[in-house]
């Protein structure tokens, strides 16, 4: 019995360490959103954690895309930091959506006013804007500086399933549906969510019986035990 409880604790033990232990690959910045779908407008939630030992992250340039550009960005207050849009001029006027525009969104401008991210921390930047282009992802090149000059360029796309040393933030844009919101709106599909909720009350009552069943033969299983106790003492007495 001890033998087999020390077992349990040591796996117990291991498998707390496992999860406790950091993963390297997922530090660096990624961009995500509740709501960006092709062609719409949305909100891009930008995540930097710092990775310098020694020094605070006290600016970020984020970079847009001007082969599939977004003409409009606004950004959140930010105590502690100053946000600045810049805008490039295009060789040629483009077409996004029923507009020709001949200015886009080039680049977002994050600047520490105060004591930027430190060593051990993250921080999150938010924007909101569009229209998001029509392609399958949006990729966001983004160069972290670090109070003492270092520079961590995350721009590199990655090629196949190997994930580059340095990823560019990409964001997966949902197709736009026929009243151009994404996924937004579309019908409820009823007689599937009645179908839907029968199998649900069906598979509900169905545990409840068997849990029920499984009580019993739990609470069998230790009057049993306990009666083999009370035998085994009077034998041994």
């Amino acid at each position: 019995m001890k033998r087999t409880t020390r077992a349990r604790l040591a796996a117990a033990v291991l498998g707390t360490a496992v999860v406790l232990v950091p993963s390297t690959a997922s530090a660096h910045v990624t961009v995500s959103s509740p709501d960006a779908a092709q062609g719409g407008y949305g909100k891009l939630v930008l995540r930097v954690p710092n990775e310098s030992d020694t020094a605070a992250t006290t600016r970020l340039t984020v970079t847009f895309p001007t082969d599939t550009p977004v003409t409009s960005i606004r950004t959140q207050p930010k105590p502690g930091w100053t946000a600045k849009v810049v805008m490039t001029k295009l060789d040629e006027p483009v077409e996004v959506g029923d507009l020709t525009v001949t200015e886009v969104v080039g680049s977002v401008v994050y600047t520490a006013t105060a004591g930027g991210i430190g060593v051990g921390q993250f921080d999150e930047f938010q924007l909101s804007g569009g229209p998001l282009p029509e392609t399958d992802t949006l990729v966001l090149p983004t160069k972290q500086e670090y109070a003492d000059g270092e520079v961590a360029d995350w721009s590199q796309v990655a090629t196949g399933d190997e994930e580059p040393e340095k990823p560019a933030p990409t964001l997966a844009l949902a197709a736009a549906s026929d009243d151009g919101h994404g996924g937004h709106g579309a019908p409820a599909d009823t007689e599937g969510d009645e179908a839907a909720g029968s199998s649900d009350d069906g598979t509900d009552t169905l545990a409840r019986v068997l849990g029920g069943l499984g009580l019993v033969v739990g609470v069998g299983g230790v009057a049993l035990a306990l009666r083999e106790n009370r035998r085994r003492a009077r034998t041994d007495s």
